[in-house]
This record gives structure tokens, sequence and C-alpha cells, in this order.
């Protein structure tokens, strides 16, 4: 075992600070009968809050406010504080109208200036033009509290991939007409906070960011990562409701496997850490030094326990040995083996294979010979961590130095990102890939590739039997071999379905399978538009077919619209000369209105045709969105022009009522008087 470091950032942050110390003022100026509260707990930390119950505070819910407020009195008084995650606008203003009204109830606001300022940024956003969006979990006071400052339209999501997916469907609606405000949960994850801030950037141009994640979270995460990198285990101390203790927990975990999380040192587990090495301490913002310290001490003794034991015993194996031994004992967690000089070796589940389906039970039997290398041993009790791994990887090394020879591609599965590249485990060998040859974009997430099953070649072999990989030489090969059957295979006319990969002023690109087609603006609608993203957004998929191509120059220009959709066709499949239409006005000339008869449609209906008499202008008798009923006097097919008559219709009516029958009228201007006289 070798060094305990503590991060230099562990432990309570600036608002968890300021919170605790103000609730220890309160504490020392209680007066006699006086009861303290806290609006929630004030921190997310077990044992700290236990500590608040012995000395009297208890934690209440929003709901129990206002009886709490009315029964504060003289010889009673109350003071609640308010946690330092805030409150929702409603309980604050509550919280104030309580402390008006009752001298002995009063309130302190605990909240941490940093989710103070989120707060101000909520408020004084315009709802009307705006709409909101947290990066944060739903759930958490802080996010509930945030999102009740903004009165308009607002939305929570907890992953970049959520808000990605939530936004493209909602910039379809009525919202692409609104300016998105992103905020962030204080605590949140900077990788996914930076993914976030480009994927909203990339749908909206006028997006209004602002950076909210506190500076010391920051530093905190960045230290957690680097010590993570430098460790073979971490201890994650923090209480298990806390969110920023949660997500150094998944830094720390994706840079190294032997991560725990622990509310207390009471909770550690020491047969964890034998074979450690180097193990790095890690705090959440809510646990206090106390707590921190007792963790370090722990440690630092079970170190110095561990080195008095190797000084003090002879070894009877030595760590780099290759050892033999006989299977005595199986569980899922590890084998257990009998390798002789009455030492014990085992060996856990992830030393013998890197797939977490693999059941030892069902692979391992008792009597079994395994061969393993010898990691640590301790005399004193008897055992020797072992790997089967290790031994299996010197073993088959010989294949990954065969495999660089003959350019052959290999598949093994992304087990870590590390500085400057990503692991791979082949056979149980360490194939190093560098960033530049995984096929990941410059400063792109290397960590998207971790748990992922990947083909590779094997490109230089290093003393030290150091193997280094490329994911990207395989992805090259496979995308010419892609698009050299795509060339082979495309015809004029022939039609694709495609994804929709990116927009530009004059058109939009389409991913047709690794090649890309370009649908000229001009093609994506009958109808006169401006700009693509009226008609498609990135991401949607289009049936698409091919008006022509240049192989030499890789170009292809697609067609979308079709002779099927052409409203001018939908119309003459619909109407004809002497039909009549319901049409709606959506537009007034001197000369006439124009009405829209389907959508891509308009006809004109002249001055002369809106009414019996003559009128001075349209708007005399039509407005802009009336929808009225008209006769198709006319279609010009050539110029694509349809005329249309109200007068047609007014005419014909008064033909019919004048060619009634007398006694017709007369008997129902009887009925009318005997109406009349009976009422």
């Amino acid at each position: 075992m070798g060094t305990v470091t503590v991060a230099k950032n562990a432990g309570f942050c600036f608002g968890v600070k300021r919170a605790t110390d103000c609730l220890e003022r309160a504490l020392d100026a209680r007066r006699e009968g006086e009861r303290i509260y806290t609006l929630g707990h004030l921190i997310h930390n077990e044992t700290y809050n236990a500590y608040l119950e012995d000395r009297g505070v208890r934690a209440v819910s929003a709901e129990e406010i206002e009886d709490i407020a009315k029964a504060a009195t003289e010889a009673h008084p109350v003071t609640l504080l308010i946690r330092a995650h805030g409150c929702t606008r409603e309980t604050l203003t509550l919280l104030d109208a309580l402390a008006l009204a009752n001298p002995f109830f009063q309130r302190i606001d605990c909240t941490c200036p940093y989710v103070k300022k989120i707060h101000r940024i909520a408020a004084e956003c315009d709802a009307e033009e705006c709409f909101f969006v947290l990066l944060g979990a739903a759930s958490h006071p802080e996010v509930v509290g945030i999102m009740s400052w903004f009165d308009g339209e607002k939305y929570v999501f907890s992953t970049p991939e959520e808000l990605e997916s939530s936004l493209s469907q909602c910039k379809r609606d009525d919202l692409h007409k609104k300016r998105p405000v992103m905020v962030a949960q204080t605590t949140q994850n900077l990788v996914n906070w930076n993914k976030s801030q480009k994927i909203i950037k990339k749908l909206y141009t006028n997006a209004e960011i602002f950076d909210t994640i506190c500076s010391v979270t920051e530093l905190r995460q960045t230290e957690a990562k680097e010590l993570a990198r430098r460790c073979d285990s971490i201890i994650v101390i923090g209480g298990r409701e806390s969110s920023n203790t949660a997500k150094l927990y998944e830094i720390c975990r994706s840079y190294c496997g032997n991560t725990v999380w622990i509310s207390s040192a009471e909770e550690l587990d020491r047969s964890q850490f034998i074979a450690a090495q180097n193990i790095g301490i890690v705090a959440g913002a809510s646990t206090p030094s106390g707590e921190i310290q007792e963790v370090y001490k722990t440690m630092s003794e079970m170190k110095e326990n561990f080195e008095e034991m190797l000084e003090s015993q002879c070894l009877t194996l030595n760590t780099g040995d290759v050892v033999t031994g006989t299977v005595t004992h199986v569980s899922d967690a590890e084998i257990q083996l009998d390798v002789g000089a009455g030492v014990t070796g085992y060996i856990k589940a992830d030393q013998i294979s890197n797939d977490p389906a693999f059941k030892l039970t069902e692979n391992f039997k008792n009597g079994d010979k395994v061969e393993a290398f010898v990691i640590r041993v301790s005399d004193i009790e008897g055992v020797a961590e072992l790997s089967k791994k290790r031994a299996d990887a010197d073993k088959n090394w010989k294949t990954l130095v065969e495999a660089c020879e003959s350019k052959a591609v290999l598949e093994g599965k992304v087990t870590e990102a590390v500085k400057g590249g990503v692991v791979i485990f082949y056979n149980a060998n360490r194939v190093f890939v560098p960033a530049s040859q995984t096929g990941v974009p410059k400063d792109g997430d290397l960590s998207a590739l971790v748990g992922t099953t990947v083909s590779f070649k094997v490109i230089e072999i290093k003393q030290g039997k150091k193997a280094i990989g490329s994911i990207r030489v395989v992805l090259r090969e496979e995308r010419r071999a892609q698009e050299a059957e795509f060339w082979a295979g495309i015809e004029v006319g022939k039609a694709y379905h495609g994804t929709v990969k990116s927009l530009t002023s004059f058109g939009a690109f389409v991913d047709l399978g690794g090649v890309d087609g370009m649908v000229h603006l001009t093609e994506l609608s009958w109808k006169h538009i401006k700009n693509p993203a009226e008609v498609v957004a990135v991401g949607d998929e289009l049936d698409v077919f091919v008006k022509s191509f240049d192989p030499e120059k890789k170009r292809i220009s697609l067609g979308y619209k079709t002779e099927a959709s052409n409203p001018w066709n939908i119309f003459k499949s619909q109407y004809a000369i002497g039909d009549i239409a319901s049409v709606k006005i959506v537009n007034m000339m001197p000369f006439g209105a124009f009405a829209e008869i389907i959508d891509g449609v308009d006809g004109l209906i002249h001055i002369s045709q809106i009414a019996m008499k003559r009128i001075a202008k349209p708007a005399d008798m039509l407005e802009i969105g009336q929808v009225v009923d008209a006769r198709i006097i006319d279609i010009d097919d050539e110029k694509k022009n349809v005329s249309l008559s109200i007068r047609s219709l007014l005419e014909e009516a008064a033909s019919a009522a004048e060619a009634m029958p007398e006694d017709y009228v007369a008997e129902d201007t009887v009925e009318e008087e005997a109406t009349t006289e009976e009422q």
C-alpha cells in the first residue's frame, strides 16, 4: 500500500459552510424556550443532520411552516433557516408574510449566493419572449426552487441527450419563435454542461446561456478527475442524497475502477484496499471536515499496519510470480485457490474477465487448475491476491504482435478513458488508443466510448509490452468500402431514405448512409421559402431521390418534392371549373382579393366578382382571414391561375328567389302572420 491523498477542495463549499456557520450562530444565541427549525435538511449529510437533531434542531417541510409560525409566542419564539439549496418563490413569499404577521417568528435565508443568482436570472427573463431551460435533476430541491422563479414555459433536462431529443421536437412547434435561456444546477457535471451548450447553440442561434455551475464545484470535479487518474483506489465521502457527491462518484468511477462511496468512516471495508498502491480521498460539498479526517486517519493507520506486516514477515510468494493453484471455493464475486506453502490465493471477478455477464460459478468448479499472476501477498493473513487476466495477457501477447504485422482487424471492449486516449482490453491485454486514433472529433467526449465493443488495428508495438491501436483506421476503411459500394449502385431517379445532417442558406445536406447529398432550397417545397428550416430540421428523416450526381467531385443533387405532392396537381384532382369551394381571404389588392383554395394554391376574386353591385375596393365587402364560398369560373393550367366568383353564387341565389312560385310565397306570408297573431 502506497500513499493516501486527500483532495484540496474536499468538504464544505462556500455556500454550505455559510449555511452551517449561520446555524451555529443561531444555536449559540438561542434564548430559553426558543425553537429552531430548518426548511428541509440544511445540507445533504446524514451525520451532520443527526448532530442537529441531537441539538434540538428539526427539519420541517413547506407544508408545516404556517402551523409552526402561528405557534410562535414570546415565551417560545421560532427561528426557521432556509437551507443552502433555497426554496420556491411561493414559500419565500409565505415566510415573509408570516414573519410580518408574527413578531416572534423569524426566518433566516441561508440560500447559497450561487443559487440566488440563478433565481434572479429566472425572475428577470421575459416570460413571453423566452422559454427557460435548466440542466439538472428535476426533483432536487435546488432545481424545484429555481424553476418556481420563472413564470413562462420551462423545462428541466437531466442529460444532454434528453435536451437534444426534446428541443429538436419542440423546435418544430411554436417554441422556435421564443428565445431559450439556459442555466445549470450549481453542482452539474462539467462534461454534460459543455455538451448541452453545444447542442442548444446548434438548435438556437439566439440562445442566452448563463454559466451557473459553482466555481468550487468546477475545481472539485477537475481535482477529483486528476486524482482518480493517478490513484488505483478512490474513496468518495458524502451523503446519499447529495447531488454533487453523486457527480464526484461518477467522475472518479469513470477513471478509477475501484471507487467506493461512503457516508462515514464506519462504512469502510478495509479488504477493498489491501492491494491498493495509491488511495485518493474526495468529499462532497456537504461533508464535514471531521468526517474527512476520520477516513484519512483510518486509511493511514491501515497503510502503516500493512507496511509493518510486509517488513516483519518472510514472504513465501513474490509479487510478479506466475503460479498454478487448485480451486477450493467458487462464488460469483471471486474464486479461492490453494497455491501451496500454506497460502490461500484469491482472484476477484474483475481479475478474471472484463465481461460483466461472465459467471464464475458457471465456469469454475472445485479441483480446477488455474494459472495466475501474483499481484500482492500477505503472509500475516496467509492470502495472496492473484490475477488470471494478467497471466492470460502474458500468454496472449503474441497474438497482438502477429496482428500488428498482418494488419488484422481485431475486436475488443473499451474499458476506460484516460489522459490522451482510451484503453481497449483484448485477450486480457491492454491496448492504448490515442485520442487522434479513436474517431472521436477533437476535444470530443472520449468517455462515450467506454463500455462499447469496437473494431481496431494494432498499429505499433513498443518495448515493455505496450500496444498502440487505432479505431479510426478501421472506421476509415469501412467508410471507404461503404462509399465505394454506394457509388457503384447510384443512378438518377434512385430513391433513398436519409437523415438531414446540416442546413445552409441554399439547402439541406442529407446523409444517405456514409455519403451526403444536397437538396436545394427550391427542391424542398413547392411553395416559395426563404430558409430550409421552414420545412426540415437537423435529424429529420427524408425520402429523397437522385436528380444528378458527379462521382469525380463526389456531389449528389437530390430531389424531395414530387408531382404527387404538387399543390397544383392536388387542386386539379379535387376541383374543376364550375365547382364551389370554401376559400379563405389571404390578401387584398385594388383590383380584387386573393383567396386560398388549398395549401399552396390561391385564386383571384376580381373586384367585379365580389358583389352584385359596384364597390370601390375589396375591403368594402371582405376582410383578411374571412372564409367564404366562391365558384371556380376559370383555370389557367399554363399560368397556374384560378379565377373565383362570389357574385356568381349571389346571382344564382337571387334568380332562384325570383323563380319561386307566388302562391308558395303567399303561404309563407300567411303562416308568418298567423304565428305573429298567436304570439
